[in-house]
């Protein structure tokens, strides 16, 4: 038990960094300026233009690193940070979630699985954490309550690291058409690298967290068997 917790505390260590490092990277490059001068809303709308995609607004939204597509009303959200910033940091991010915007008019096969268990994740996590108490309480009663709690807890895991390609794909693509559109130099295409690469960590330590806590619950469920 002691081991786990460790691991847990580890875990959550290493997300804190992470974060921090992404923060940190993109206040950095948030300060240096495409020469260009194009806004993260006209990057984003030539990204998509580029790419044959006419039928995909760009929005802005609040909040810091809020920025998202929404394949429901095919809408690229981008922060307030990005929508009308000239910086290295704001194209990078415009170009990463037009990434996921192009995905879906391509029908790229793991963002389709993804956006298929969307509902199936977004319901259990509502009550996962309680059937997993439950399950834990009763354990000795009711040993499948915690079962299904597992069970429950595994697809918001396989949501995770589906996450994980879809998320490094979008990246590719979008650095691939930054330096191609010559959005991006020599001098700062490094930048927009490094930047989304340590968005793409946050996933990683994510998904391995979600694993982590799923090893945990399955171990418990095994041990209450066993007694």
């Amino acid at each position: 038990m002691a081991t786990q917790w460790i691991l847990f505390g580890a875990i959550a260590l290493i997300s804190w960094l992470v974060q921090n490092r992404l923060r940190s990277k993109f206040e950095q490059y948030s300060r240096v300026a495409i020469s260009n001068g194009m806004t993260g809303r006209e990057v984003a709308e030539k990204m998509l233009r580029d790419n044959g995609i006419y039928d995909v607004q760009v929005v802005s939204t609040s909040g810091m690193l809020t920025d998202h597509y929404n394949p429901m009303n095919k809408t690229v959200n981008l922060s307030e940070g990005v929508y009308g910033s000239q910086s290295v940091a704001a194209a990078a991010v415009a170009a990463h979630e037009c990434g996921h915007a192009i995905q879906h008019a391509r029908a790229y096969a793991p963002l389709q699985l993804r956006s298929k268990l969307v509902p199936i994740v977004s319901f259990s996590s509502g009550i996962v954490q309680w059937v997993l108490l439950g399950g834990i309480l009763l354990l000795k009663v009711f040993p499948y309550l915690l079962l299904a709690g597992i069970i429950m807890f595994a697809l918001t895991t396989l949501f995770s690291f589906i996450t994980l390609p879809v998320e490094i794909d979008a990246s590719r693509r979008a650095l691939v058409w930054l330096n191609g559109a010559g959005i991006t130099s020599t001098r700062n295409h490094e930048m927009a690298k490094d930047a989304l690469t340590s968005a793409a960590y946050t996933y990683v330590v994510a998904a391995l967290g979600s694993l982590a806590t799923l090893v945990y619950y399955v171990m418990i469920f095994l041990g209450g068997r066993r007694d």
